[in-house]
């Protein structure tokens, strides 16, 4: 049975905010018409602050100031080691709050603490790498010797929107606002409304570091009010979107009209292969791992595990027993491994599949509320058998601790059941066999796949999907790409040969 931890206590972290406010220009604001949204926290799901709700006229504000700063302000002229100066200075800050922003964090999403630490260094490790890839970069030059030669100029392109997801916010927000700001561009920030808290300390972290006012905007609220009205902007020329699919669509036709660079990391129903020559210890670990670290609220999570069938009992059975050991329970708790799910109608959408997965497959571990845990969006892990590919909960994305398991013949049939969803974000596979781990990874519909391995990743390398789970890719040298204009400057050496038109 799934274990929870002591119930009693609901840790409150000291000094948290009561009221939460945009950032545009350098200062704390107000909506412009006064609006708010409840803030809760997901232990209690009681309201604990109340935050700003921009408005289309907050935005219009926001990128105002953004634009003026990129116009005529000194960050996108500064020389690529001064900004990186900037940028290890932020990386600094973000280290130094290690542990307040982890406890943030946990109480804001209901992550457990132990993995929200993590979360923190990797937001500062994202600052360094960008600062080191900008005072590296260099850029084409092309020659034909006594003739002509031809350059590439990169510019930063402007303002960019940035809309981010509520899990994992603070780590996910410094993946767009690194490679954004390193570039020279200036930026407009909307972070998810079920999880401004940690957000809001980014303001205080840039100013400290030196970043001059009107290059950092915030506005917080709802995607369809102060999301809508940022990607409909007609001076924000980029929009990098990290949520699901259907808002991704939504963005994909309100940015139409204005023809704005995209960059989006969408929805994800991840394949993890199993085949019969696997370290089978190693993939249970890495199969347990990917569907229910985080909550299961992972878009790379493999939440559709496919087995051959000559290890299959054996692998279920290893599965379950492990998945019902889980500790689930207090976030704050170093303890817990399965913390509470983000927001209450998070929560019931995640419900709501457990309850149908239990007409689509064989329950073999949680199904519902852990003992123990009466209040608060707590989910057990939750593992569904003999799943067919038509099921709901082989095919939608669920996001949260539950997994389905469904057993394949030979290559063939793994291959196609791994290709056979909307989503191509991730896969996983596991097998000893290198001829067979390099064609499946080549053939297999993913923007990202790890063979005998989870989730290890250098930041060098693009992040992405394909299909229905995005369109484009960030990390290291694309980031540049997406958030830079390449302008190619040709020159003419010795005489200039041109028809003579009309001489």
């Amino acid at each position: 049975m799934t274990t929870s931890t002591e119930t009693a206590k609901h840790y409150v972290p000291e000094d948290l905010p009561t009221h939460i406010r945009h950032y545009i220009n350098g200062e704390f604001v107000d909506s412009v018409g006064g609006k708010t949204f409840d803030v809760l926290d997901p232990v209690s799901n009681r309201n604990y602050a109340t935050a700003a709700a921009g408005q289309k006229e907050d935005i219009d504000l926001a990128v105002a100031a953004a634009r003026e700063a990129f116009t005529n302000g000194p960050w996108p002229k500064m020389k690529p080691r001064e900004r990186a100066r900037i940028l290890n200075r932020i990386a600094d800050a973000v280290e130094a709050q290690e542990a307040r922003l982890a406890e943030l964090e946990t109480f804001d999403t209901g992550l457990p603490i132990t993995q929200a630490k993590g979360q923190a260094l990797r937001a500062a490790e994202n600052f360094r790498f960008f600062a080191d890839l900008i005072v590296a970069q260099f850029d084409d030059a092309m020659k034909v010797p006594g003739s002509q030669i031809n350059y590439v100029n990169r510019k930063p392109i402007g303002v960019a929107g940035l809309i981010t997801p509520w899990n994992t916010p603070f780590m996910l927000e410094s993946w767009k606002l690194a490679p954004a700001l390193a570039t020279g561009n200036t930026v407009v920030l909307k972070p998810a409304e079920f999880t401004p808290l940690s957000a809001s300390l980014w303001a205080q972290i840039f100013k400290d570091a030196g970043l001059p006012d009107g290059v950092f905007n915030l506005v917080n609220g709802l995607g369809e009010e102060a999301g809508d009205a940022l990607v409909k902007h007609p001076d924000v020329p980029l929009i990098s979107f990290t949520g699901e699919t259907t808002t991704g669509q939504t963005i994909f036709r309100n940015a139409a009209a204005n023809l704005k660079g995209l960059s989006m990391e969408l929805g994800g129903k991840s394949p993890c292969v199993v085949f019969a020559d696997a370290d089978l210890d190693a993939a249970v670990d890495s199969a347990l791992f990917g569907v229910f670290s985080l909550n299961g609220e992972r878009c790379t999570a493999g939440s559709r595990i496919l087995v051959e069938r000559a290890i299959y009992d054996e692998f279920c059975e290893k599965y379950a027993a492990r998945a019902k050991n889980i500790v689930v329970g207090d976030p704050h708790d170093p303890k817990t491994q399965v913390g509470a799910l983000v927001h209450p109608e998070h929560y019931e959408k995640v419900a709501s599949y457990v309850e149908i997965g239990k007409s689509e497959g064989r329950l073999l571990a949680g199904g519902g509320r852990p003992e123990g845990l009466p209040e608060g969006n707590y989910i057990a892990p939750t593992v569904f058998a003999d799943v067919a590919p038509d099921a709901r909960i082989f095919q939608e994305e669920i996001f949260g601790p539950v997994v389905a398991i469904t057993p394949f013949e030979n290559d063939d049939e793994a291959l196609a059941l791994a290709n056979n969803t909307k989503y191509g974000l991730a896969a996983y596979i596991w097998t000893q066999n290198l001829t067979r781990a390099h064609n499946f990874s080549q053939n297999v519909e993913a923007g990202m796949v790890w063979l005998n391995s989870h989730n290890v990743r250098d930041l060098r390398t693009p992040f992405g999907g394909v299909k229905a789970s995005g369109l484009g890719h960030e990390g290291g040298y694309r980031s540049i790409d997406f958030y830079t204009d390449q302008q190619a400057v040709h020159i003419t050496l010795g005489t200039v040969h041109t028809p003579k038109f009309g001489a």
